[in-house]
């Protein structure tokens, strides 16, 4: 039975994915600032607007009237899809307060109760028919108590795959950290997209790597991408490697797996 798959949308990344996310998987975005990971999500939520599947963003670490303000300058304007009951932002970001919060239709009380979270989180998801959701970031919630990362990221699991959502969570972690934001999340989630930004001979270069994913074959390969005004492009054919000086070269390949 072929796998059903979900398309990320993202120039390049249904190539490197063998055709998409399998559905139901709960994927990490995972990488340090500056790498890529929020447009990442945006990307695969607004990409899947266009192809009728409603979606959700859990806001953890910005306001809502801000994401839809960074959307907009993608060309991702997102507020005729909320009027029409297809796209929702959830706010666990303010708590309610302030003027504009007040005019958001869900509202975490308290972002630091993860149980609420769920709560709110289910009743958009029934009430949209959400297909896709993104968390950013879900190390929010975790943050200040590293030992309960994996335990968090299978309570939301449970609930985003269980109601059927295919989703991202946007794991964070610093420049130099060999990991991907929290003990233990690597084996909760489907799967992992580490995102990378590296200095290369006097210049940063972004690229991104699957480290796993359930369900489905995937380049094995670390592929380069560059972030324009319409979003991110991945080079498919394209594969940043290192060479034994530590060099990192760039060099054209046809994928072949």
């Amino acid at each position: 039975m072929p796998v059903e798959r979900v398309k990320t949308g993202i120039p390049g990344m249904d190539e490197i994915l063998h055709g998409g996310i399998p559905k139901r998987n709960v994927v990490l975005i995972s990488g340090g600032p500056g790498t890529g990971k929020t447009i990442f999500g945006q990307q695969y939520l607004w990409n899947g607007l266009q192809m009728g599947e409603p979606g959700i963003l859990v806001a953890l670490e910005e306001h809502p009237v801000q994401i839809r303000i960074n959307m907009q300058q993608f060309g991702w304007d997102v507020r005729p899809y909320e009027r029409e009951g297809m796209f929702a932002i959830i706010d666990a970001f303010t708590g309610g307060i302030g003027e504009a919060a007040k005019r958001e239709r869900y509202v975490v009380r308290d972002p630091t109760d993860v149980g609420l979270l769920i709560d709110v989180l289910k009743e958009a998801i029934r009430d949209i028919g959400a297909q896709r959701v993104v968390i950013d970031s879900v190390s929010t919630l975790y943050l200040t108590r590293p030992s309960v990362a994996r335990s968090v990221v299978m309570m939301l699991k449970r609930v985003l795959s269980g109601l059927g959502t295919t989703s991202l969570l946007i794991s964070q972690v610093s420049v130099t950290e060999r990991g991907f934001g929290g003990p233990g999340v690597e084996h909760a989630a489907d799967g992992i997209i580490r995102l990378d930004l590296d200095e290369i001979e006097g210049e940063l270069k972004r690229s991104l790597i699957v480290w796993k994913m359930r369900g489905t074959s995937h380049s094995m390969r670390r592929h380069p991408f560059v972030i324009t005004d319409k979003g991110i492009i991945v080079y498919h054919n394209k594969v940043l490697r290192v060479t034994r000086r530590g060099v990192f070269e760039e060099e054209l390949r046809e994928e072949g797996e």
